[in-house]
């Protein structure tokens, strides 16, 4: 076996603690880098929510204007395309998506998921938003995974509760 003298074995603790240094810089520089990258997401989808939020009262002001994205003859009297109701039952259910995908890359915990997803429920079970889903074809707006979370999950559960 090689003896090593003081000089050589501090050295190599020296080495050691270099390395095991490195490593921890790299560890934490990935998570931060990963929390950055989550962050930045998030902020995108905020941005973008508040677009859609402005849209929203844009079209609840005008319903009128809801032609720009969706131009089908207009009905006449209750239950027109067109009407403020119509237009607010788009903005809540965009809503309910945003906070469906706040949940998705976790950034809403359990407890405030659960209150969201319980007001998701309640606004199709006790409100009309089930109707307008249905009737006005609200799931060709969204994207697959809310679409399929709305079918899987709300739906049934307002279902089961009338």
């Amino acid at each position: 076996m090689v003896d090593l003298g003081f000089p050589e074995l501090l050295t190599l603790v020296q080495t050691v603690a270099i390395i095991v240094a490195i490593v921890i810089a790299v560890y934490f520089s990935r998570r931060q880098i990963q929390a950055l990258s989550a962050d930045l997401e998030a902020r995108v989808l905020n941005d973008l929510d508040e677009k859609l939020h402005r849209m929203g009262e844009i079209f609840m002001e005008k319903p009128e204007f809801v032609r720009v994205l969706y131009d089908a003859p207009p009905e006449p009297g209750p239950g027109s395309v067109f009407e403020a109701e119509a237009a607010f039952a788009y903005y809540v259910m965009f809503f309910c998506a945003h906070c469906f995908h706040m949940r998705q890359r976790g950034i809403l915990g359990d407890n405030d998921w659960a209150g969201w997803l319980q007001w998701t429920k309640n606004a199709f079970q006790h409100g009309r938003l089930g109707k307008y889903w249905k009737e006005a074809e609200m799931n060709a707006w969204v994207d697959p995974a809310f679409r399929e979370f709305v079918d899987r999950e709300i739906l049934p559960a307002a279902a089961a509760a009338h």
